[in-house]
């Protein structure tokens, strides 16, 4: 009996099998028994003909001006169709939430990318109003995120005039601002991005897996901490560049302990045990009672930038201020087109690492509230809100995992929740952007550092990803090992190399097993997970699970040889090898006994108990199941059922491993069928 596929069967049908199910019951189908060849004769089956000008005729004939705007601007889709009654209030909530959240974060992120801090407001304005109008994500909260503002950073630090002026490693061929490079790599990366998006290459996101992205981050929070080291200690320090920085930066911070500013270290373990107090004891008391979070990191910049202007900590403890924060806007400029060739890896492994991070999250919450999310479009609008943020002093922008958690927390339902965020930050840029000026860097610092808590601890999903793979949980060991000992590029290629090659193995090496049949029951089950299973004497059923191609062929022809235990090149080397030695001894025995096929069993050595027996002459009547190698049980095979069902690609290199092994197993008199083929393989003919 056949298995049921109950999606192909009618109304009637479909409700007599539910009926049954619910019952309990037995399901008999009785039908005549197909080869596929009468099976397409029977059922009139044809190959589809489509050709390429038909394929691109179907793609532009529905197309329309409306839809193709609708799907380039989706505000246009969204916004008039927007429920101002039932969505907007809560927007409004998380609009001002999210701002809140966006001064504090802002400004400390801008100090990981070598950037006055005014850069981290400019980059929750400017690029997330492009981002609002073009993105399809209803909940990334996009802006400042601590990983790509560092690694902008790096290159800021590498090229900047600043560097070069600074005490540095790395200081060669430094004519630039700081400012012009951190415009010019969000520059690239937005050219990265559309391009990207003009070759529909939004798939490019799967190239990063979980576990490589969650090592990655892991190890580049190392980083971010590391950096803020000197904030928190009130230390100068040199700015390491390249292989082993983190390394040369703790062995620098270690020789100058005793330079320690105290005043700093007290004011940032306030900060942080503040801070830590409201994230483990206070948020989840106000969560019961309020979604709207308390704006603890805010709180902490207003009362540091009073508490240092009243009491002078510069001038008094040598704590050192933010700095110059102007008011208005910044003018449009063009970036540096010069640096370009300098930054072009730079710039495409952020453009990688951010639009990954980007588009997981938009994945995850698109799902929890059903809706769709266009990871093309994703590309296009990111690019866009880059090139745009670019021009007016910004640094490539991601979405923020804490912030876009929020956002959906406490109520947002659409990307009006960024315009909202955008104009009350508009006030802080024209008038209040100065006040924040005497304010500690170490109070920014203690923001980053508790901010990290959370991709640290995504170091104990380590023994989970062991436990289900331990290719991944490699995976996962060494990238975070290359980005904290050598650098977070060489880790990013090293895991994505380590992704790919974990695929490549896993791939050449698809599942394979023996199905036996349960007794009394229609089902086949791996002979070595079901114990109960049982083979069918004389049949063995090989399942293979993935493709046949050029690079799994050798696997494919190894696994099935050992699973039915016979190699038919030895075995018929071996019946070669036998036939050869019998024929030797019957030219040397007794020429009328071997010609008559006569052995005299009395010349055989026998027991006592066989010693009044007499001597017989037995014929002797060899058959194909007596040569070499073959034990009993390995005699009895007379059929290999190939069982294709879950064979998902074939090319020529397998199509002709399938004949050679049909050739060479008719040579032992054992047939090959195929089982389960799908109808794109039916071409496949194993004959000569």
């Amino acid at each position: 009996m056949d298995g049921i596929k109950v999606g192909g069967l009618g109304g009637t049908a479909q409700f007599l099998i539910g009926r049954a199910m619910e019952k309990d019951c037995t399901l008999k189908v009785e039908r005549p028994v197909y080869e596929q060849e009468e099976l397409h004769r029977t059922c009139g089956y044809s190959k589809p003909r489509s050709t390429v000008l038909d394929r691109i005729r179907n793609s532009y004939r529905e197309w329309k001006l409306v839809h193709f705007l609708q799907n380039l601007i989706p505000i246009i889709q969204w916004l008039p169709h927007y429920k101002w009654r039932h969505d907007f209030i809560g927007d409004l909530i998380a609009g001002i939430t999210v701002a809140v959240m966006h001064i504090p974060q802002g400004m400390a992120y801008a100090l990981l990318g070598t950037v006055p801090p005014i850069v981290g407001i400019y980059m929750a304005f400017f690029p997330i109003l492009a981002y609002s109008v073009l993105g399809t994500s209803r909940h990334n909260s996009m802006g400042t995120f601590a990983v790509v503002c560092l690694m902008t950073g790096k290159s800021v630090a590498a090229y900047s005039t600043q560097a070069a002026e600074g005490n540095t490693t790395n200081a060669e061929n430094a004519i630039y601002s700081p400012m012009e490079v951190a415009t010019a790599v969000a520059f690239m990366v937005g050219i990265y991005q559309l391009l990207m998006y003009v070759f529909r290459m939004g798939i490019v996101c799967t190239l990063l897996s979980d576990t490589l992205v969650n090592g990655f981050t892991t190890g580049a929070a190392i980083h971010v901490l590391t950096s803020q080291v000197k904030d928190l200690l009130g230390l100068k320090i040199t700015r390491y560049e390249g292989p082993f920085n983190i390394g040369f930066a703790y062995i620098e911070i270690f020789n100058k302990i005793e330079e320690v500013n105290t005043a700093a270290l007290v004011v940032s373990s306030i900060t942080i045990i503040v801070l830590a107090i409201n994230n483990e004891i206070l948020k989840p008391l106000v969560r019961k009672r309020s979604v709207i979070p308390i704006p603890i990191e805010l709180m902490a910049v207003i009362i540091g930038t009073l508490v240092s202007t009243y009491i002078n900590l510069q001038d008094e403890y040598g704590l050192q201020p933010v700095g110059d924060i102007p008011t208005g806007l910044p003018y449009p400029t063009l970036p540096a087109f010069t640096i370009f060739p300098k930054i072009m890896m730079d710039s495409f492994t952020i453009t990688m690492v951010a639009y990954t991070i980007s588009m997981s999250m938009a994945l995850i919450f698109a799902q929890r509230h059903n809706y769709e999310v266009d990871s093309n479009q994703e590309l296009f609008a990111q690019g866009t809100s880059n090139i745009v943020g670019s021009f007016f002093s910004c640094m490539p922008i991601t979405a923020s995992l804490s912030r876009s958690l929020v956002q959906e927390t406490v109520g947002g339902k659409t990307q009006l929740t960024s315009l909202i965020s955008c104009l009350i930050l508009l006030t802080v840029m024209l008038w209040i952007g100065p006040f924040f000026e005497p304010l500690p860097r170490c109070i920014l610092a203690s923001i980053i550092v508790v901010a990290l808590k959370g991709m640290l601890l995504q170091a104990k999903d380590l023994p989970s990803f062991w436990r289900l793979s331990k290719l991944d949980g490699l995976v996962w060991i060494i990238t975070f090992l290359t980005v904290v000992l050598v650098d977070i590029d060489y880790g990013l290629l090293v895991g994505l190399g380590l992704s790919l090659a974990s695929i490549l193995v896993q791939g050449m090496k698809p599942y394979t097993c023996l199905l036996g049949a349960m007794p009394n029951m229609d089902i086949y089950l791996d002979c070595n997970r079901y114990k109960e299973s049982r083979e069918i004497p004389g049949i063995k059923i090989f399942h293979y699970c993935g493709g046949l191609n050029f690079a799994t062929r050798s696997h494919f022809t190894n696994e099935l040889y050992r699973l039915v235990s016979v190699n038919p090149q030895v075995e018929l080397a071996r019946r070669n090898k036998l036939e050869r030695s019998r024929t030797s001894g019957w030219v040397n025995s007794t020429p009328e006994e071997a010609r008559e096929g006569i052995v005299n069993i009395s010349f055989v050595e026998q027991s006592e108990d066989h010693v009044d027996e007499p001597t017989v002459s037995t014929p002797i009547r060899p058959q194909a199941s007596s040569y070499g190698s073959f034990t009993e049980e390995k005699l009895q095979i007379r059929y290999i059922i190939l069982d294709f069902l879950a064979l998902s690609y074939i090319d020529p290199s397998g199509v002709n491993a399938l004949k050679l092994l049909n050739e060479a197993f008719s040579k032992i008199d054992i047939t090959i069928y195929l089982a389960g083929i799908s109808g794109i393989y039916t071409y496949i003919n194993l004959g000569s």
